[in-house]
């Protein structure tokens, strides 16, 4: 029985409950990050209250003093060593009234959608206010003192151009900022395009938070997958729900969203994404007009991906056969973990074996089963946590 959580102590206290029950592994690297997660706590608990409102607006919303600005925290480190645990404990015990907790996309999309909103508002002459960036800023924080993101990373020009503006406006208010990530911050939006414009936000962001690595040396997250199957056959209910059970388990308790990679004027879409796993169906990739270099953008951006319902591959199918043979090629060749559900086994899986195709389909059954083999998984696992 797991024991009832305590979250009137401190991030480093509960974890040591948890240690002390069994219910989690002793781990150093988190409890140095706890303990800077209980420095927050502590600064939060002591702040005054936040100055209500004024019903004038965003034009006398209250701006802190330095001395009374919290620095928040940056957590960032290889996927599946706790930072989403330790942001859930957190989370619950941070004593704000207003309090956000979003992955990062979520919460730009909530602000571009304001900011067009006051652009109708200026359109339509309802607003004198031609700069919609403080007003939005001013009511984001009468909302949340507090800001918590998931999956902290910038790939959107869009995002990129607007953050330094948006959150000198939010620091400058007050507001506290914890987020994890990937990526130091550093890195974010790099290669970006225009990224000379973005650097500002990346000093800003640094200025106004603590940068913490977690760096444990176990992948929590892949020892859990690990117990899962990664090929599973036939195609029926209970391989469906074996599928959703290994994403289930993958997602460790983050919210899988849909997700759009670009390319050269246009997109692929990902059904669902989190962090660095997306899941497809066999269609979604296979009976769509995709080629290699799709199949390729989708290696380089995720490093475990899930494909539902692969079907027998009859002489009907000869094209998704082929695009079916490019994409395992491709993520067999970037070291990507794949998870699929199919029709059979790989070598039955195509009905006629023919000239070139069938030779290419031999490779292709072989890789399927190489890549369920414990040498890949190993390999995977060393390849990515390196990352």
């Amino acid at each position: 029985m797991q024991p009832i959580p305590d979250y009137t102590l401190s991030v480093s206290e509960h974890l040591k409950s948890l240690t002390a029950s069994g219910s989690l592994q002793i781990d150093s690297a988190q409890m140095d990050v706890a303990k800077s997660l209980d420095r927050v706590l502590f600064e939060l608990k002591r702040r005054r209250p936040a100055a209500k409102s004024s019903s004038l607006g965003w034009l006398f919303a209250s701006k802190k003093k330095a001395s009374e600005c919290i620095k928040g925290l940056y957590i960032h480190g290889s996927v599946g060593r706790g930072k989403t645990m330790l942001m859930d404990i957190f989370y619950r015990m941070a004593p704000c009234s207003k309090k956000r907790r979003a992955h990062f996309h979520e919460f730009m999309a909530d602000v571009h959608n304001r900011i067009a909103a006051h652009r109708l508002k200026l359109k339509n002459g309802e607003t004198k206010q031609a700069d919609p960036v403080p007003p939005v800023a001013a009511a984001l924080y009468q909302e949340a003192e507090l800001l918590c993101f998931d999956e902290f990373t910038v790939t959107d020009i869009a995002d990129a151009m607007i953050l330094s503006r948006l959150f000198s406006e939010l620091f400058a208010r007050g507001c506290v900022l914890i987020a994890t990530s990937n990526v130091a911050p550093d890195n974010l939006y790099k290669d970006g395009l225009n990224r000379g414009l973005f650097l500002p936000f990346i000093g800003l962001l640094k200025k106004n938070v603590e940068v913490v690595t977690l760096d444990s040396p176990t992948d929590y997250r892949m020892e859990k997958l690990n117990s899962q199957p990664v090929y599973l056959t036939p195609i029926d209910e209970r391989t469906d729900m074996a599928m959703d059970a290994s994403w289930a388990q993958a997602l460790d308790g983050r919210k899988a969203q849909p997700f759009d990679i670009p390319m050269k004027g246009r997109s692929i879409h990902v059904p669902l994404a989190v962090d660095r796993m997306a899941r497809f169906s066999f269609a979604d990739l296979c009976e769509k007009p995709l080629g290699a270099a799709d199949f390729l953008a989708i290696a380089k951006r995720f490093d475990t991906i899930f494909v539902d319902r692969v079907p027998m591959l009859g002489p009907d199918k000869r094209n998704q056969a082929k695009r079916f043979i490019i994409l395992v090629d491709t993520l067999y060749d970037h070291g990507v973990r794949l998870h699929a559900s199919a029709a059979a086994m790989p070598e039955d899986l195509l009905i006629e074996r023919r000239g070139t195709e069938g030779f290419e389909f031999d490779r292709t059954a072989s890789r399927l089963f190489e890549m369920r083999s414990a040498e890949y998984l190993a390999m995977h696992h060393k390849k990515h946590a390196a990352e």
